[in-house]
């Protein structure tokens, strides 16, 4: 590829549309919650094809659904390949380009076990056969692989694996698909469950994912789905992000100790030889997580993300590394020194993306920019690949040759577009998502710094609202990113699921979105700044960006708000015990104690890197970096909105906040969302998250009365002025 001719297309193919400004409408919530988004294309081996997600909101079902759109590059013609309620999704090519291969949940009703030659207990009658379904027995969607052509044409149902399947990769002939899935369920649990109910283990119940063939040659001849064999068994592992070689002999794969997130750490890379069934060999085992191999294209070396036994790997740089097979196969790679680092020089995550023709290709963040890199494993020579400077690559893929490539990118004018096209020429621009919001009279937003407390430079993404006049004050309202490794970027996404920022800037708003120190995509020190001073720092950087506007001479500091999810909500919540400049703040999943969240979340040694303490060892820090030590503080009224089940950041976070900022005399209204996880993501339940956010702070910041129909009418925490 040569990077000048792929720059030159690219900038040329993102700006052949934009946003008219000359509309006048205010988008609604639901005409929000109702636009379509386009995501993961992948090109045919041959470039003749893009098929990709589309996902459209399904009011009636509830539920947001994606299906496969497929694009013919030569015409730029785009037609629905798959429909149906259930979501169709993870679409591949197979080698030669005859199939294209999926995931759904379609037909759950008729999912049984078939393959009982390789699952550990004997094959038994059916006694239900004939017996009507109770609900008690109804078994959960599993997910399963699919086939359809490009060419049109029923698809069909290639496995029936008795478990969901986590993941697969084709075969480089073509003829078998290896897939990651737990075996079915084994009879001493369906035993314990028909004996004690259901229960769980905490940290010892899990399904291991184990290694399946299944053979598309057979499917070939066979109307009905190909039973698996098992190829990997060895329950001690957990298996993903599954390799080949280039000449079909071994695959490569990510094994850790179990599938939780707390034990991620442990993951290392194996590989088997697929004509011996039976226990893998491990052949990277660094302290620390080592994960996604990738085959060079002579099959003599593997190249791995990994964090290079980094003590601290959360918020240390991951790099690419690779190893020369013959090397591990004989002693497995188990110190830094054991592995060719190929990225040292390269200060930022890099992301793995595939060992093509000409180099390694990785994806990464620069700043509030996302790019794809080469990598010459000899020299270990970077060169970026995407330009200009400003540009925003969501996902990428190649055909064969890899001088053909589909890529989804977006800017401050265009959602999220599909692109296509060869590297010496123009790339095609096959959707046109940006379109739906013609007759919306949307925001601008443009990219801000400013010196934070301790000199810090911070970037943050300002929204503008329509008809912007710098000679006036506006509310400023703050909108504070999860992660804490997460990014805001001056991309136009209005479309946000959880806090309205169109419907605010309609309203006359200024929004902010601050890209506080631990955001990635500014180097591994920045990521740092606030180890064990998680809060403290953070809210530096958030009350420099609002004193910066506030100079600027742009923001109201009477009228000012703040609101987050995970991350963004325990800032949220810091705010809400450390300062009274707010007129209100709304915490979504955020932290209120961190040895509340220590001891409650599933993805413990996350505060145990950050704070580099338990509880036990350092109660000082944690109590400095709690919002739930200042309550006594706190002031401001505070929205709390949590998922009822949620294992990042359990409920008990919020409903410790939520008494706390009660027994101190804050209004405070807590909503607890059912059924939900730590996002929330279906229609229905989006819309009164978003309503709830766009009363809170229209009732506080802007002293509007709620609305008879809101959802938080009744809510103790407002104060009824309507009948004065």
């Amino acid at each position: 590829m040569n990077s000048r001719h792929v720059g030159r297309a690219i900038a040329g193919a993102i700006l052949l549309s934009g946003l008219s400004t000359a509309f006048a409408a205010t988008p609604t919530i639901d005409q929000l919650l109702s636009v379509k988004s386009v995501s993961r294309p992948r090109i045919s081996p041959d470039a003749r094809f893009v098929v990709f997600d589309k996902t459209e909101t399904d009011w009636k079902e509830n539920a947001y659904v994606t299906h496969l759109w497929l694009a013919d590059v030569q015409s730029g013609r785009t037609f629905q390949l798959t429909r149906g309620k259930k979501s169709t999704t993870d679409a591949e090519w197979s080698p030669d380009g005859r199939w294209i291969s999926f995931m759904t949940e379609r037909e759950a009703d008729a999912i049984a076990p078939l393959d009982e030659k390789a699952s550990s207990e004997p094959a038994k009658k059916d006694e239900t056969k004939d017996k009507k379904p109770d609900a008690k027995d109804a078994k959960p969607d599993a997910r399963q692989i699919w086939l359809i052509s490009p060419l049109g044409g029923e698809a069909r149902m290639l496995t029936k694996h008795g478990a969901h399947i986590d993941s697969y990769k084709w075969s480089p002939d073509g003829k078998r698909i290896a897939f990651a899935a737990p075996a079915p369920e084994s009879k001493a649990m369906k035993d314990r469950k028909e004996k004690y109910s259901d229960y769980e283990v905490f940290e010892d119940d899990y399904d291991q994912n184990q290694l399946w063939l299944v053979d598309v040659d057979a499917a070939d001849a066979s109307t009905q789905p190909v039973a698996a064999t098992r190829l990997v068994t060895d329950p001690k592992i957990t298996i993903s992000d599954i390799a080949w070689s280039p000449d079909g002999s071994r695959i490569a794969f990510t094994g850790a100790s179990n599938p939780m997130l707390a034990f991620g750490s442990t993951a290392d890379i194996f590989t088997i030889d697929v004509t011996k069934p039976g226990a893998p060999t491990k052949i990277v085992a660094l302290d620390g997580p080592d994960s996604n191999p990738h085959f060079s294209r002579d099959g003599s070396e593997i190249a791995f993300t990994t964090s290079l036994a980094q003590k601290y790997s959360f918020y240390a740089n991951e790099h690419i590394a690779s190893v020369r097979l013959a090397d591990v196969l004989a002693k497995p790679a188990t110190t830094a020194a054991d592995v060719k680092d190929l990225t040292a020089t390269f200060d930022e995550n890099a992301g793995l993306v595939d060992w093509g023709t000409n180099g390694i290709l990785f994806r990464a963040q620069q700043k509030t920019r996302s790019h794809l890199f080469r990598i010459d494993p000899a020299t270990k020579v970077i060169t970026r690949i995407t330009s200009p400077d400003d540009f925003f690559l969501n996902d990428v893929s190649f055909d064969r040759t890899y001088t053909n490539w589909a890529y989804a990118a977006s800017d401050a004018a265009h959602v999220s577009e599909i692109f296509t096209g060869a590297a010496t020429g123009p790339a095609r621009k096959v959707t046109d998502m940006t379109a739906q919001f013609a007759g919306m009279n949307l925001g601008s937003v443009e990219l801000i710094s400013w010196p934070s407390k301790d000199g810090t430079i911070i970037e943050g993404v300002l929204h503008k609202p329509p008809n912007f006049d710098a000679s006036k004050k506006y509310p400023l309202l703050v909108v504070i990113h999860g992660g804490p490794t997460g990014v805001s970027r001056p991309v136009c996404s209005p479309a946000n699921r959880t806090y309205p920022i169109e419907l605010f800037l309609a309203k006359g708003a200024l929004v902010l979105e601050p890209n506080y120190r631990g955001s990635a995509g500014y180097g591994a020190k920045f990521r740092a700044l606030n180890v064990r001073n998680l809060g403290v720092g953070d809210m530096w950087d958030v009350m420099s960006g609002v004193d910066a506007l506030i100079a600027r001479g742009i923001a109201d500091g009477t009228k000012l708000g703040a609101m987050g999810w995970s991350q963004g909500g325990y800032i949220s919540a810091f705010l809400t015990t450390n300062t009274d400049r707010f007129k209100a703040i709304s915490d979504g999943a955020g932290i209120s104690d961190w040895t509340t969240y220590y001891v409650n979340t599933d993805i413990t040694p996350f505060t145990r890197q950050y704070l580099q303490a338990t509880p036990w060892d350092d109660p000082k820090v944690y109590a400095l970096t709690s919002p739930i030590t200042n309550i006594r503080n706190a002031k401001t009224p505070t929205l709390i909105q949590h998922g009822e089940k949620d294992k990042r950041v359990p409920p008990p976070n919020a409903f410790e906040l939520y008494r706390g900022l009660r027994d101190a005399g804050v209004p405070s209204t807590l909503i607890v969302y059912a059924g939900f996880g730590h996002g929330i993501n279906k229609p229905k339940s989006n819309r009164a998250v978003l309503q709830h956010n766009y009363d809170w702070f229209s009732h506080y910041v802007f002293s509007e009365e709620i609305p008879k129909d809101s959802p938080l009418r009744g809510s103790s925490a407002i104060v009824d002025h309507s009948g004065e």
